[in-house]
């Protein structure tokens, strides 16, 4: 496995992380494709490259992407302030629980942290096991509401 920033030419791949990043609970029927097209999920990839603050890292697994983290600062359910980019990451089913998702989130913030950024934040459902990998990279739970938390990881030494 290798992890790399994304090529430009790979944000379209964007989408399809986006709706693999969607928390599905069990027995829960998976929504539309085209679920990724409301405004609120969109705010997560329209765009994307276009700003300073939008940075993405895929893992590459015999040439084939499998996963993919990004970053931008944006006004989503992760939302802290205008200087915190919200962190978003996905990987195909059959690739989770081998550690790539946790690589890809280290590399991540190995660059914010190496680009001055002082904290990155995200919005989890409670239910979704990523909660613990998470709270294992570092990221603390700051706010919560009836679904959803609210996590913070400080960058700074």
């Amino acid at each position: 496995m290798t992890i790399r920033e994304m090529r430009q030419s790979e944000y379209p791949l964007l989408e399809s992380f986006l709706y693999e990043a969607i928390f599905i609970p069990v027995g829960v029927e998976p929504p539309p494709k085209s679920i990724i097209c409301r405004p609120e999920l969109q705010v997560y990839i329209s765009g994307f490259g276009t700003n300073e603050h939008d940075i993405a890292f895929v893992a590459d697994v015999d040439g084939k992407i499998v996963g993919a983290v990004w970053v931008r600062i944006m006004n989503d359910y992760g939302h802290v302030d205008d200087n915190t980019p919200s962190l978003a990451i996905s990987l195909y089913k059959e690739y989770r629980g081998k550690g790539i998702g946790t690589a890809l989130m280290k590399e991540m913030l190995t660059a914010l942290k190496a680009r001055g950024y002082k904290q990155v934040s995200l919005s989890v459902q409670k239910e979704n096991y990523a909660t613990k990998i998470y709270q294992k990279v570092g990221f603390q739970i700051i706010g919560e509401n009836e679904e959803e938390y609210l996590m913070l990881k400080q960058l700074s030494d």
